[in-house]
């Protein structure tokens, strides 16, 4: 990634600023966006004027240009509220701009990077498909090349921000007698190109306030310099974004543990049985000590990850290890959050439910639990293989 990285002094000034907006701001309207299904367009007004759509963009595009590292502290902020806030920009920060970023030509950077990292422009990666979630490879939406022009024809599936996205990454197969990775090009693609359609938005079991839709794209016309890198490269770069994604998943997982085990304690002290204060049964204790164990591990592991990341080796088994554990982690946090609510925590007045429909889609989206476990056994035994053990 290109420019200078924000300095730590500036760097936690930043995210003092960002928790006081969450802590302020943000967590009062949470039960408003989970009731409407919508963020405030005054808080959108107020993350732009943060800055927060340009948090990863370089900033000679005029972003912050956050680390990897820096991102995932912001992610874990964000995440102890509706996820539908971080979501808002977060495709700016991450999917949707990082293959701009990654493999983008100086005319794509100059025309589209200063507008996303002010908020004019809201972006989304389309890569998964009807036929094409977790089998990314075996995607069919095609792109046939005419003239100076390609023609985009396909369908994209569960796409986040796709109802107010204003640019979208979009994955496509050029080559169509391949039947893998090979093939499968990049391409950048505005909003009212004719042709591109929206579908209806989803209702979803949680994360209500953040909307995904199917992109249709019935014979869309999109310019040769709209390709991101090389024609046949888009795999590559898919699978770039990608790790990035994972650990920003992982970080929010995170983030995540962190809110439920707070609420977690909070009850436990308050709420009492048989005279005393439920927090001071061994049980409850128990099931405390797991979540703050799995909280302090998957902290640890993405931290790696995204230290891996920076520094530019190869972090693809790192990344598919956060994403992995900490994903699942925060599922069996948020099931023992609920326990120890009790009854009240079945009811919608708690936080504690909002977060376990939420925290679900975790080990769903950017690869699955399954997806992600063979991916590790591969990197696994390719080391053996290749002689170099674990």
């Amino acid at each position: 990634m290109t420019g200078m990285a924000l300095d730590e002094e500036s760097f936690a000034a930043l995210l003092d600023v960002i928790r006081r907006f969450i802590a302020e701001r943000l967590v009062p309207l949470e039960n408003e966006v989970e009731r409407t299904g919508s963020v405030p367009e005054a808080i959108i007004r107020q993350m732009r004027e943060m800055g927060l759509f340009g948090l990863t963009i370089p900033q000679e595009y005029g972003g912050f240009a956050l680390s990897t590292r820096q991102l995932s502290e912001v992610d874990m902020a964000f995440a102890q509220t509706s996820p539908a806030f971080g979501l808002v920009f977060g495709p700016n920060a991450g999917l949707g701009s990082r293959a701009l970023v990654l493999a983008g030509t100086e005319f794509q950077k100059t025309t589209y990077l200063p507008r996303l990292a002010s908020g004019e422009l809201t972006s989304a990666f389309c890569l998964t498909e009807p036929e094409a979630g977790s089998d990314a490879a075996s995607l069919r939406t095609a792109a046939v090349r005419a003239g100076r022009e390609y023609v985009l024809t396909g369908t994209k599936r569960f796409i986040t921000n796709a109802p107010r996205a204003d640019l979208f990454t979009v994955m496509a197969r050029t080559d169509p007698t391949s039947t893998g990775a090979a093939g499968v090009t990049a391409f950048l693609v505005e909003r009212g190109t004719p042709g591109l359609k929206l579908g209806k938005p989803e209702r979803k079991m949680g994360q209500r306030g953040s909307d995904i839709c199917d992109v249709v794209f019935d014979e869309v016309r999109v310019p040769a310099e709209n390709v991101i890198g090389r024609e046949g490269d888009g795999f590559k770069i898919a699978m770039r974004v990608l790790n990035g994604g994972r650990v920003h998943v992982a970080a929010t997982a995170v983030g995540m543990m962190k809110r439920m085990i707070d609420e977690s304690v909070r009850y436990a002290s308050s709420r009492r049985q048989f005279g005393s204060a439920i927090a001071d049964f061994q049980l409850v204790q128990a099931m405390l000590s797991d979540s703050q164990t799995e909280y302090y591990a998957g902290r640890a592991l993405v931290f790696e990850a995204a230290d891996a990341i920076d520094a530019g080796v190869d972090a693809r088994e790192l990344a598919a290890c956060a994403k992995y554990f900490c994903s699942e982690a925060a599922s069996r946090v948020a099931d023992r959050t609920v326990q120890i609510f009790g009854g009240a925590g079945y009811i919608a007045d708690y936080p504690a439910e909002r977060f376990y429909r939420d925290a679900r889609a975790l080990r769903l989206y950017e690869g699955t639990s399954q997806i992600l476990q063979l991916t590790i056994a591969r990197a696994m035994l390719k080391r053996y293989g290749d002689g170099l053990g674990g």
